[in-house]
Parts: structure tokens; sequence; C-alpha cells
């Protein structure tokens, strides 16, 4: 009896239907055969080859949704044909035919190609990775051999999310793939990628390049938005890595979905809209995935933003619509570098659909092209089954009923395919192309034992070498490409040189031209951003100048940042510095001190020298207080001249006349010795003046204490009724000399242990330096104006007592008086000079020192001259000396008989008794 069934499975990714029939008298038998083909479309040409070259090129923009109601799985098939792919895919095939006829490079090897549209999409770059190593023949796969020719390697594929899929698949078998536009900086990972390499720089570099032209532009506040992938994802995740060590901060940062999605596109856009002040955008895109978000931008009207381009988009024929210049004009990009292919044009010109009837792709090319149908094809084209799309009408189909006639003329058409003034991606299909010729002909050249392989220095053959041979020589290439620039592959296979920087301008035709404004060079020690001094760059704004991107405007001298809790550190409040601080440049986050002579201007911009304060000569209280004094000194000098005139009379005789010159002399000095106070300190009048000013005053007052002692004796005597026995004139001048000794040593000791020096205060006025002096020790100055205070009290305390001496003309009155004065002035100084700060101070010293010389000069000899200059008749020894009344029996002195200097003899004048 014999059964049988059927069972699924899955050999190298394709799937197999294997039937199996069991019987006793039969072996088991097996076969597998394929369920399905993938639907893919190309050029393949392996006959008559030693080798094949495979390709993955983008010739269409996507697929077309698969329909849910079918649960078998389908392989897609793709629609929106993309010219700029198509173009890629005819280089690769025009680099190989030229590669074969060159007599240089493999001389002995002929180069076929496999090449599939993977249609912008992952599943369909799977699929023809599995379709390079497997084949989709009925019979088991033979791994690299579905041709009939040893597939050395892959050139692609495209976009870096496609070259990823591929690569993951390829690497597995070490089977060698050179990228021509796959940036993303993941695939320089060795351990995940083992056998990639590209000829286009990695966007370690293009990132950086981005974030040093936004530091050259001086924008600090940018977005970012990036599509849904693996080029965009780690594209801006470089691009952040890099801001951080900057001051440039991120203002919103968003996805844009690889299917169209409305609610994510919707979100991208509220960001920009929402994020008015950040006016450059960061765009990581693909100019397929770009493209629909171009419509979003269009249909919302956004304008005034200046777009930064990765170099997938700058240069698209796709994106670089006049239509879309007054939204995305400006744009400023990092492009490869633009190279002249010779022959390449002649040969995309040599495309027809006649000459063969089963190349789809030429088809489809043509209908595209020219919207019209082919005869006798089905081959659709315009089909577009994208749904709810902003800003464009929903449609399936847009077929052209009119039929092409074969008679069009290319020369006529204006679109990607033919443009070859913009050969930037194009070239580097070539040099992926030739890297993989360069290194199978260094491999065709080895010399056994000589050869890079152990044990035994081996070489690999063509066509029967291993994968992992291959690799070793792409690893260390090294060659010159048609245009005299140079690649080298590093260990990561990627490779250096310099992008062109571009912005978008609108010529006078109404296109759009990509002008160089720079360069940007990236080599293993040299990382340069160059910007052209004469560049014309356009700026999309309504003043047509560089746009003005920032979260919080600089913070201008004389004010810092405050950073907002939460917010990033391009947001900020400017606070205005502190006294004494200043930020002499924009945008400082500290404030610095000023010097100890310097205090911050008005704008708190820079630091100014403080204004130096001390009571001065030419100003108002200074020049008063001068005069003052002068005055006083002239007064003084009066009073001299009137008692040397008069000096043999009784009055200016009584009670020692040498003391009374004593007391003008040293009122004098006071008097002048407050001029000491004026002007700017320094340490000689700081020493003098104090010093002159207590040698000055204790002079006259122990000048008056002698005086003030003969009254006080005198009433006395005149208490005791006894016969007078006056002081004589020696001592009181003895005890005038040994209080000014006492001072005078007092004043040395003084000057010799801690004497005065100008000191700059800063801490009474924070805006001005106040120059004054440093009393030195305070100890000190006390004890000299207290050996003042005691003898001024002296003074006070004897004529006090005597006060009631009975005189036509009473001395001991007006000393009373005038030491009266001399207290009230000096006791009203103590809370005045307390609570009065710089100049004021010294003002306030000056006018107590004036005062108390007026007071005592107004109190003691204002009298005097009074009756000397104006009654002289009473300058009499009989109305100076007096005499005792007839009512009063007892004996009375007067002042003027205590002391009467006539001769150098003491007269003592009694009247008797009558």
């Amino acid at each position: 009896m014999a059964w049988g069934r059927h069972v699924y499975c899955v050999t190298q990714g394709m799937p197999f239907l294997v039937s199996r029939g069991l019987s006793s008298d039969k072996e088991e038998e097996q076969t597998c055969r394929l369920l399905g083909k993938f639907d893919l479309n190309g050029y393949v040409d392996a006959k008559n080859h030693s080798l094949v070259i495979g390709g993955l090129f983008p010739v269409h923009y996507r697929t077309i949704p698969a329909n849910e109601s079918i649960l078998e799985p389908l392989s897609a098939k793709c629609e929106g044909f993309n010219f700029r792919g198509f173009r890629w895919l005819k280089t690769m095939i025009h680099t190989i035919k030229e590669i074969n006829e060159r007599k240089d490079i493999l001389p002995n090897t002929t180069l076929g190609y496999q090449i599939f549209d993977n249609c912008f999409a992952i599943s369909k770059s799977v699929e023809s990775a599995l379709v390079f190593l497997t084949g989709q023949e009925e019979n088991k796969p033979n791994f690299r051999n579905s041709t009939g020719a040893y597939l050395a390697g892959m050139i692609g594929a495209g976009s870096s999310s496609l070259s990823i899929a591929a690569s993951r698949i390829l690497g597995i078998y070490y089977i060698p793939q050179v990228g021509y536009a796959s940036t993303c900086s993941l695939l320089s990972d060795k351990y995940q990628f083992p056998t990639y390499l590209r000829t286009i720089p990695s966007d370690t570099a293009q990132s950086k390049a981005m974030v040093k032209l936004i530091q050259h532009f001086g924008w600090v506040w940018v977005g970012t938005i990036a599509t849904d992938d693996d080029y965009g994802k780690y594209g801006v995740k470089i691009f952040k890595e890099e801001v951080e060590s900057t001051s440039v901060c991120i203002a919103f940062s968003e996805v844009i979905p690889k299917i169209y999605y409305y609610e994510k596109m919707q979100q991208a856009i509220d960001s920009i809209k929402a994020n008015k002040n950040a006016r450059v955008i960061v765009l990581f895109a693909s100019d397929i995935d770009l493209s629909p978000f171009v419509l979003e931008i269009i249909y919302h009207n956004i304008t005034d933003r200046t777009w930064i381009a990765s170099e997938a988009w700058i240069t698209s024929a796709l994106i670089a619509k006049p239509e879309y210049f007054p939204y995305f004009g400006g744009s400023i990009g990092f492009a490869i570098p633009r190279a002249d292919i010779p022959g390449l044009k002649e040969f995309l010109y040599d495309v027809h659909p006649s000459k063969d009837p089963d190349d789809v792709l030429t088809i489809e090319f043509w209908q595209t092209a020219f919207n019209c149908t082919w005869p006798n094809s089905s081959v659709p084209y315009n089909v577009d089954h994208r749904m709810n799309m902003t800003g464009k009408g929903d449609r399936l189909y847009a077929m052209s009923d009119q039929f092409c006639t074969g008679e069009e003329k290319l020369e006529d058409l204006k679109n990607t395919y033919l443009d070859v003034s913009q050969l930037r991606i194009t070239n580097n299909v070539k040099q992926a192309v030739y890297a993989m010729a360069y290194a199978l002909d260094q491999l065709s050249k080895c010399e056994e034992g000589y050869g890079p392989y152990i044990p035994g220095n081996t070489c690999a053959y063509i066509p029967d070498f291993e994968a992992w041979q291959l690799m070793f020589y792409l690893k260390t290439l090294n060659f010159t490409t048609h245009n005299g620039d140079r690649i080298a592959i590093d260990g990561n296979g990627d490779v250096t040189g310099y992008y062109d920087i571009l912005n978008w301008q609108l010529n006078y035709n109404g296109e759009i031209d990509f002008v160089k404004i720079g360069e940007y060079i990236f080599t293993e020690s040299k990382f340069e951003l160059v910007i052209k001094e004469n560049a014309t760059i356009f700026w999309n704004t309504e003043s047509s100048e560089r746009p003005h991107s920032v979260c919080s405007e600089i913070c201008l001298p004389g004010t810092r940042k405050g950073i907002r809790q939460g917010e990033a550190t391009c947001c900020f409040d400017c606070i205005p510095c502190a006294d004494g601080y200043v930020t002499s440049t924009p945008g400082l986050r500290e404030c610095t001190q000023c010097g100890e002579d310097y205090w911050s201007n008005a704008q708190k911009s820079k630091c100014v020298l403080k204004e130096v304060e001390f009571l001065a000569y030419d100003e108002a209280l200074g020049f008063t207080l001068v005069i003052l004094s002068i005055f006083g000194a002239l007064v003084v000098s009066a009073v001299i001249v009137v008692y040397v005139l008069h000096r043999h009379t009784p009055l200016v005789n009584a009670n020692d006349r040498a003391l009374s010159f004593l007391i003008q002399v040293s009122l004098g000095i006071t008097v002048l010795a407050s001029m000491l106070f004026i002007g700017k300190p320094c340490d000689w009048s700081c020493k003098a003046r104090q010093i002159v000013l207590a040698l000055g005053f204790s002079l006259c007052l122990s000048c008056v204490l002698g005086k003030t002692i003969s009254l006080f004796l005198a009433y006395r005597i005149s208490k005791s009724k006894t016969q007078l026995t006056s002081i004589p004139p020696l001592y009181r001048k003895v005890i005038v000399l040994i209080s000014l000794l006492i001072e005078l040593g007092v004043c040395i000791a003084y000057l010799a242990l801690a004497p005065p020096k100008v000191y700059k205060n800063i801490d009474s006025q924070n805006i001005k330096i106040i120059l004054e002096c440093d009393e030195g020790s305070i100890e000190f100055l006390c004890f000299i104006f207290g050996v003042d205070v005691f003898l001024a009290l002296l003074c006070f305390l004897t004529t006090f007592v005597a006060r009631q001496l009975p005189d036509n003309y009473y001395e001991g009155k007006c000393i009373t008086f005038g030491m009266l004065v001399f207290f009230i002035v000096w006791i009203s100084f103590v809370p005045a000079y307390l609570s009065t700060k710089g100049k004021f101070k010294v003002a306030v010293e000056i006018f107590a020192i004036l005062a108390s010389s007026y007071g005592l000069l107004g109190c003691i000899f204002a009298p005097k001259c009074f009756i000397i200059l104006l009654r002289p008749k009473r300058n009499t020894n009989e109305i100076v000396g007096g005499r005792v009344p007839t009512i009063d029996k007892s004996i009375q002195l007067t002042s003027a008989s205590v002391s009467s200097e006539i001769n150098n003899t003491m007269v003592s004048t009694v009247v008797p008794e009558d």
C-alpha cells in the first residue's frame, strides 16, 4: 500500500513544495520545486562571461500595497518610474562595457551583469539578494551559480536601508558589496557588515559638516527631520551627538514615515509651525521619501525656512522643481563632487522599446517620459496606489489613451534620465564598478608564491576564487578615477574626500541652479569648512538676508544668560549684571567682576575707573573752606598787628601779653592747619595735618590755661581776703612748655609707631574710591587729642570758678564763654563726623577746626580789639586797673591788678578803703 503527502519547506530563503512518495519496494524519493517566483525586473547579460557583477537600483519609487484579501504571500509589484535610478542602472551597464573594452584591466576576463530593480523597497532588495545567491531554477539551487557564471560581487543597493537589508544576507556568504549611494554610518560596522564597502562618504563626515555649516552662519536653534529608516535616523543621531559639544540646540526632531501616514506627517508639520523661531531645519531624507513631505509643506504654505539638505536630495530633480522654489529655495546642502563621464550621454540616448519587446523597464520609461502607451504593451505606467495624500488627489491610473509611435525624440525631453550636468551619484556608480574591476584585476595578476594568502603565499584564480579572497583586495584598494581623483578605501570600507556645498538659486530661465558656494574637506588628518568669500547666497527670507534662527535673542553686553529650567540651553532670559559686574561681549553666561579700582558703567558693558573722591581745592566746598581758612589767618594777623601796635597799652599788657601773642599765633596755626585737610591726600599731608592741629590746639589751650590759672588764684585770694601772692610769668610759660612737650612727645611716638598713611576706601561707596587718611593707631590719636581735651577742661573749670571776679573788662568771662563755644563745637562734631562719608567727613572736621578757632579768637580777643580800636579812652590804667568801690569794705582784686607787666615787674594794684 502506498501513500503520499506534501510538505512546505524553505531552502535558502525560497519557498518550495516537497513531494514525498513511500512504497514498500521503492526507496524514498524527494524533490523540491518553487511555489512561486519573485517578480523582479532588470537586465541580465551572463552568457560567455567569466564573472557576473550584480546590481541593485531603485528604478521605481515604491511597491504597490498588497491585497489584504489574498492570504498567500506574493511578490509585490512596483510603481512610480524613477528616471534617476534608471540612469544609475544604465551607467553600470555602460561602465561594464567600457571595462570589457579596455586591455589594461582584466585583459583575459569579461564581465557580465545581473541587475535588478529593487523598487526602493527592502522586500525587493531581499528578494534580489536571494536570487543573486540561488537563482530561481526548479532544481536545487547552486551557490553563486544562478546565471551560469560566478557572482563576483554586488553593486548597490541604493539607499542605506536597502543596502543594509541586502548586506545582511550577502555578508553571511562573504559576498563583496560596493555601495554607491548608501551613506549610513551603521554600514561602517564591520562586525555587522564585513563585506560592505562604498565609494561615497559615510554620514559621519556629513553630519559633522552640517554642524560646522550651522556654526559658520551663527544659527543656534535648529530643527531636525529624518525619514523613518536607517539613513535618516542614524544621520540625525550623529548630528545630535556632534551638536552636544557646541552651542547649537535642537528645537524639535521629527520623523517622516516611509509609507504615507497622515497623522505622523501632520505631527512633523505641526512641529515646524509651533517652532517659528527655528528657521533652519536639517532634513535627512532621500528624494523619494521626501516627495510626500514636500507636498505637505506646499499645502500648508510653510515658507521662510532654510533647509539644510543631505546629499540624497540636494541635487534631485524630483525635488528641485521651479514650483517648489518658494518653499525650498535657498536650501543649502552637501553634494558628492560632480564629474563628467565620457560617452555616457550617447549611451543614455541609445534606448528604444523596439529593440527588445521584453524590456519592460525601457517600455515603461518610454511610456512615462512621453505619456503615451506603447502598442501591444501591458506595462502599466503613471500608476499611484497611495491614498489620502494631502495636496494630491487620489488617483489609481493616469495612463494616456494616446499610443506611442516610436518616433518620439529623446532630445525633446527634459527629465533626470538625460540630464548629465549633475553627475554625482552617477559617478559613484561608475567608481563602484571600477572598484570591483580593479580588485578582480589585482587578484588575476597574483603570482604563485607571492600571493597574500597563507600558508605558502598562495593566489586565487578567476573564476573559482572564494568570496573572501576578493575581499582582501577590496579592503586595500587604492586607485585613480578617470577624472584624476584618488579613491582609497579604509579599514571600515569608507572613503575620504570632500563635499560640494550647494545653494538653490533660480536662474533667468526660471530653472533651479545648484550654485557651489564652498566645500567641506575631510581626510584622515583634516576637517575644514571653506565658504567662498565672494559667494552669492540666496536666502529664502522676507528680507532676503541671512535667517535669524535663535530660541532667545543673544544677551547684549551688560546682561548675562539666565537658563530656563526644563528648557534647552539656547532658551534663556537676559538678566542685567549686578553693580560692579560686567559682560563686555554678547552671549556670556556669567558676569565678570571689576577690579578693585574699577566699577561697571551704566550699561554694565565695561569696567571704568572709579571716581576718586577727596576734598579738592577747585570744587565749591573746598574753595569755600580755603577762603574761610585764609580769612581766619588774616583776622588772626590783624589781631596780632593790633596787639603789636598797642603793645604798651594797659589792655594788651593785662594778664600776660606774651601768652596773648602765643594764643594768637596758635590760632593762626590751627586755622591754617585746616588747609592740610584739603586736596589729594598723600603720606606727608596725612602725617602733618593731625600733628599740626594737635600741637596748635595744645599751644593755644596751654596758654589759655596759664591765663586761667592766674584768674583762679586771684579769685581764691579775693575769697580768702589775704594779700595777693600772684603766680610769676615764668611759671605760666613753664606750664605752656610742659604741656607742649607732653603733646610733642606723644606725637613723635605716634609718627614712629603707627604713622598715618593714604588709604583707598572702597567700602563706603561702590562707585567711588574715597582717598582718605588711615589714621593708623586710633589709641594714639585719641591720646593726642585727649591731651587737648584735658587742657580745655582745665581751662574751662578754672575760668568757670573765677567768673565772678569784678572788672570793667572781665577777661575771665570771655575765656569761659570761649571754652563753652569750643566744647559745643567739638561735641557737635562727633555725631556729625560719624554720620558722614567721604569728602564731607573731611569738610565736617575742617568746619569744626575753623569754628572752634573762630570761637576762641572771637571770644577772647574781639572785646579787647573793640576797646583798643573803638574805645581807646577806656584803655587806661585807671579803667583797666579798676578801683575798690567806697561802699565795699573788703579788699577786691581786678583782673588787671592780677598781672600788669610794666617794665618786667609785677604791680599789684590794691585800692585801699576810703
